[in-house]
């Protein structure tokens, strides 16, 4: 028995205790998005009682609750337990450290492709200054210093002390490149010194965007280059049957999971606010037709606990969404903004 089943949708209904027909269906409602006709309504009813997986209690008015039986209860908690089981093999549970989630991201399909499309877009040259916003463990430093070597410098700068550590042990063999410990909201850096900076997915987590932003335009010098890669959360979008439940879970990513889950939209304002010019912005969407490779980028089972516990989305519908997301076929889809602003003279 599935859960798109009537008779497993009356009884995730009357998990929580005895319900009327009005009532069964007003929470089959709330778990599916729909309710079921009196037909199917009142003969899953009738199977389940034969099944006795529920019972009828005595009639109160014109009403005739049902409660569950402890069959039926044990099968609904197996079922529980099955579904659960079944996205735990598609998706991970662990919040990954850090350092191996930035590791496993820049090893996808979409990571590769708006990487590409920003170093194209940041052009660094021989013999230029290049600076890495928020390097993290260092992914990208050595794409930098290849663009600017032979006599180029690449300075990475990140506010973690384990991600500096992580970077500087990856490209100690690299003489071009520095790595730092500081906060992009107070660069240790000198006015107008730097040819180009980048940021990749960091404005989304800093706590002043706009400060960001004027420091990287203080450094950099006129002429010089910003190249901004941020995804703009409330753009994701779900494939599944039940709309609400989809949206919920993306405005729960946006509202909750992170910091600033619109500056994909915002960043070219934000940029010709702190001084620069914007002669482009280039969409990339993102599409992912497999669970796991998106699991990789969404966090779907995590994020779908932490949804529930937040009040987003209830228990019920968030397993029914696991199970189909893990069975189903599967399309989701966000767009990250790489932005490219000049510093005007």
């Amino acid at each position: 028995m599935r859960t798109n089943d009537a008779q497993m949708l009356v009884l995730c209904a009357l998990a929580d205790g005895p319900l009327h027909g009005y009532a069964i269906n007003a929470a089959i409602e709330q778990v599916s998005g729909h309710r079921l006709g009196p037909g199917s309504l009142y003969g899953a009813l009738a199977r389940l009682e034969a099944k006795q997986l529920v019972r009828p209690l005595e009639e109160k008015g014109r009403q005739r609750p049902f409660c569950l039986t402890p069959a039926g209860r044990e099968l609904l908690e197996r079922e529980a337990h099955s579904m659960a089981r079944l996205s735990g093999r598609v998706f991970e549970s662990a919040v990954p450290d850090e350092v191996s989630y930035l590791d496993q991201l820049a090893t996808t399909d979409a990571a590769r492709s708006y990487k590409s499309v920003m170093l194209d877009a940041l052009d660094a040259r021989p013999g230029e200054s290049a600076l890495d916003l928020g390097c993290g463990p260092g992914t990208d430093l050595g794409t930098l210093a290849k663009a600017v070597s032979p006599s180029g410098r690449v300075i990475g700068i990140d506010s973690s002390q384990e991600m500096v550590e992580q970077a500087r042990r990856r490209t100690e063999n690299l003489p071009a490149v520095e790595v730092e410990l500081g906060d992009i909201h107070t660069l240790p850096l000198e006015d107008g010194s730097i040819d180009c900076a980048r940021t990749d997915r960091v404005l989304q987590h800093v706590a002043d965007p706009a400060q960001a932003l004027a420091e990287a335009r203080r450094v950099l010098r006129p002429g010089g280059r910003l190249v901004m890669g941020e995804p703009d959360w409330d753009s994701l979008t779900i494939d599944y049957p039940d709309l609400e439940v989809s949206r919920a879970y993306t405005r729960h990513v946006t509202d909750k999971i992170v910091r600033n889950g619109v500056i994909g939209r915002q960043l070219a304002r934000l940029a010709l606010d702190a001084g620069f010019a914007v002669p482009t912005v280039v969409p990339i969407t993102s599409v992912f037709r497999d669970a796991q490779a998106a699991d990789q980028v969404l966090g779907l089972q995590r994020n779908t606990e932490r949804a529930v516990s937040a009040g987003y989305l209830p228990a019920l519908a968030s397993q029914r969404w696991l199970d189909h997301l893990a069975t189903g076929p599967f399309f989701a889809a966000v767009t990250l903004y790489v932005v490219v602003a000049q510093a005007t003279p």
